[in-house]
């Protein structure tokens, strides 16, 4: 066996380190179960037309390639994933608790804008925390996910009721107790101090920019960033057009609850998926072809809910998939910038395709799905095609920092 695949024996994990870390995932995610389906909602009711949400609903997707790898690369130079993740979830707080009084677009964009520079780094943090756990202590990623989907599921359930009981400019202020939860969660992370590296990371140990510098790294992110990207239409247009359809609150949530319930599946079973991470990650492609594909042609419920279903995949088998590869290719001292790279291919991906979305959207309504699925189909072509540099060790020519 070279130095390369010489990985020191796992340590046992501290005391309730999977629960604290599974407690903080549901609240990151439960505040994007308010936030995804309902604000836009909210945005509308305050007076917003489609072209504005468009711009306003790309903002976070900026800051993924602009101001979260900096954050990401600054927590991780310190050593303080935690203290980092702190900051950013008490500042999301106070961000969406200043939005809440505004109903100027510009002023609402502008403030957006701030709010997302603490709000985006959240989960790639998050991530980079929970793959450094991983790594350290021999712990599987999809179960320590999971609880992140379900709180995305009783957020969005939550919210669903309170949209047909309260009104709909009111919605922003759920959105700040969510995002408090989170800030009160942060505090019970354990810190994680650096930890015993490979030993080829002893010896020669590489700097975050040279991942750029690996086929197979630069593949990962830019399938990834196309795949998770064929969402943005939905995460935008969908609660809105599902009401112009005629489905109420409760339904919308449904519908946005039956797609993470599916996810939550998958990950349960992952440790015993009989699948590679590239085969993940072309299953999670085809199946938004065909999701995306289906919701263009406005379907009737009973479709619209089985291809809701297909988000276990589109998004759950892409994440298993890309977090596996990570993990293979990325050590451990770098996992957060590679998180933040990660981050920044998907922010530069889904800000153009949310800004064309909003465009096609206010044009041809439920066809914009149909660029979306182009998306995925690109994100799968991708990885294929990578499969020769994804398949070598991370130590092979071409690989090395």
């Amino acid at each position: 066996m070279s130095s390369e695949s010489q990985i020191t024996r796992p340590a046992q994990a501290p005391p309730q380190f999977a629960l604290r870390l599974a407690l903080f995932y549901g609240t990151v995610f439960g505040l994007i179960g308010t936030q995804l389906p309902f604000f836009p909602v909210w945005l509308a009711a305050i007076g917003l037309d489609a072209g504005w949400i468009g711009v306003v609903a790309a903002v976070p997707a900026l800051t993924r390639f602009t101001v979260l790898p900096l954050i990401a690369s600054a927590a991780e130079r310190r050593g303080s994933l935690r203290g980092a993740l702190i900051v950013v979830t008490l500042a999301t707080t106070l961000g969406f608790a200043a939005l809440a009084p505004m109903r100027e677009p510009l002023a609402v964009l502008l403030l957006f804008a701030l709010t997302a520079c603490a709000w985006t780094p959240t989960v790639p943090l998050t991530d980079g925390y929970a793959l450094k756990g991983v790594l350290r202590y021999g712990l599987d990623y999809g179960p320590l996910r999971l609880w992140g989907s379900a709180a995305f599921v009783a957020g969005a359930l939550g919210c669903g009721l309170l949209v047909d009981v309260i009104a709909a400019e009111q919605l922003i202020w759920v959105i700040v107790a969510v995002a408090a939860l989170g800030a009160a969660a942060s505090f019970v992370l354990r810190p994680l101090d650096a930890g015993p590296r490979p030993a080829a990371e002893h010896d020669t140990p590489i700097r975050a920019a040279a991942l750029l510098r690996r086929p197979a790294f630069v593949a990962i992110i830019a399938a990834a960033a196309l795949i998770q990207g064929s969402h943005v239409a939905y995460y935008v247009f969908a609660s809105i057009l599902w009401k112009l359809q005629g489905l109420g609150g409760f339904t919308t949530a449904v519908l946005w609850a039956l797609g993470v319930i599916a996810e939550i599946v998958l990950f349960a079973l992952s440790p015993r998926l009989p699948l590679s991470p590239l085969a993940l990650i072309v299953i999670g492609a085809l199946a938004g072809v065909v999701r995306w594909s289906v919701t263009a042609l406005e379907p009737s419920l009973p479709v619209l809910v089985m291809v809701q279903l297909l988000h276990g995949l589109t998004y759950g088998a892409t994440l298993l998939g890309t977090m596996a590869l990570l993990a293979r290719h990325v050590p451990g001292h770098v996992m957060a910038s590679a998180q933040g790279y990660l981050a920044a291919a998907s922010g530069l991906v889904s800000s153009a395709a949310t800004i064309l979305s909003g465009q096609v959207y206010a044009q041809a309504g439920e066809r914009v799905y149909l660029i979306m699925a182009a998306m995925a189909l690109a994100g799968g072509a991708i990885i294929l095609a990578a499969r020769r540099p994804l398949a070598a060790p991370p130590g092979a020519r071409g690989e090395r920092g």
